[in-house]
């Protein structure tokens, strides 16, 4: 096994922290949680990460999930009182400048588009809404809502921007991840075929680096492994008429034992890490060799990183093998993995 070292333990949140969301530049971090408020940590000069602020009394119940923009000014903050808050430092401490409402039911997920001009959101009432950004100099952003999609059949747990397009993925209590993409006739945001091969709740969903393959993770206690197929692949994949089609090519199953509430996929080094029920944070290597089209991916780190529930694994944007965990616990852990000679 590889070796992974406990960095740092963050106390501050009061109850489960559910969600983290490193800044682009990787100075910073913001969490958020059952204490209806957000941490914005920065590293000191003594290499100690802190709270640099607390950001509250803007919505009500429980955050669920903050999300910074690629461009790093702005962080979304979304919660079970229906409404998203979209924070920036313009007057150079954070202020609310826009609150968005519309959803009928608890706000799970947060996500902005690699270009900055889209936000996503979904929810408990089983839909998923994207959000135009309108940037003006010297006024007010303004979020205007541009679709309102209906796929799924259940509550809506995750929304995850492709890492270079404006598709977009979610994933479901139905058991199910969709794909959603702008059709360049109308403009209209259409729905593609469900992914399906999940037995139970999709509770997280993410890219690698090149947008080409998507790891799901579930209720199930499996993770899968999805990859995207064109019209001109190799194997013979029918394709829809529009363009591609995605297939689960790997599923890991037998690792954990309890739900996988999250799944992060390093840009960099392509290693794959879980949040799971059972307390544990788990890390996965595509092994040498491994056929792209039946990819097999080997366990390079079992942890218990938690005293409960993990909810959130993110790895550092830049730096290799720095991840950061949050946990029902009520703690924020930073780890180092480093690979075994």
């Amino acid at each position: 096994m590889d070796r992974i070292t406990l960095l740092q333990t963050l106390t501050g949140h009061v109850g489960r922290v559910w969600s983290a969301s490193w800044h682009p530049s990787g100075n910073m971090f913001a969490s958020c949680g059952e204490d209806k408020t957000i941490h914005v940590w920065r590293k000191n000069d003594s290499g100690r990460w802190t709270a640099e602020e607390v950001l509250t009394n803007v919505q009500y119940r429980t955050i669920r999930d903050v999300a910074w923009s690629y461009c790093g000014q702005y962080l979304a903050s979304a919660s079970f009182d229906t409404t998203v808050a979209i924070w920036d430092k313009k007057a150079g401490e954070f202020e609310c400048n826009a609150t968005l409402q519309g959803h009928d039911n608890e706000v799970k997920s947060v996500t902005w588009s690699r270009s900055g001009n889209l936000l996503a959101t979904c929810s408990r009432d089983k839909s998923v809404w994207i959000w135009e950004v309108h940037n003006a100099p010297n006024e007010e952003d303004e979020y205007e809502c541009v679709a309102v999609l209906n796929g799924h059949t259940q509550d809506v747990k995750k929304v995850c921007w492709h890492p270079q397009e404006d598709i977009l993925a979610s994933a479901s209590y139905d058991n199910t991840i969709r794909m959603y993409r702008q059709d360049t006739a109308d403009n209209e945001w259409e729905m593609l075929e469900p992914l399906e091969s999940h037995t139970s709740t999709v509770w997280s969903i993410a890219f690698d680096a090149t947008g080409k393959r998507l790891a799901s993770c579930s209720e199930d206690k499996t993770v899968k492994i999805w990859q995207q197929y064109g019209p001109d692949n190799t194997l013979g994949i029918a394709c829809p008429e529009k363009g591609t089609v995605w297939k689960c090519v790997c599923t890991l199953a037998g690792f954990h034992a309890r739900a996988v509430y999250d799944i992060a996929w390093c840009k960099q080094t392509g290693l794959l890490a879980t949040a799971c029920g059972d307390d544990m944070v788990r890390i996965f290597r595509e092994t040498t060799n491994s056929d792209p089209n039946e990819p097999t991916f080997e366990l390079v780190v079992a942890l218990q990183a938690h005293t409960q529930d993990v909810n959130k694994v993110a790895w550092h944007p830049s730096t290799p093998g720095v991840l950061l965990t949050t946990s029902d616990d009520g703690e924020i852990k930073l780890w180092q993995y480093q690979e075994e000679n």
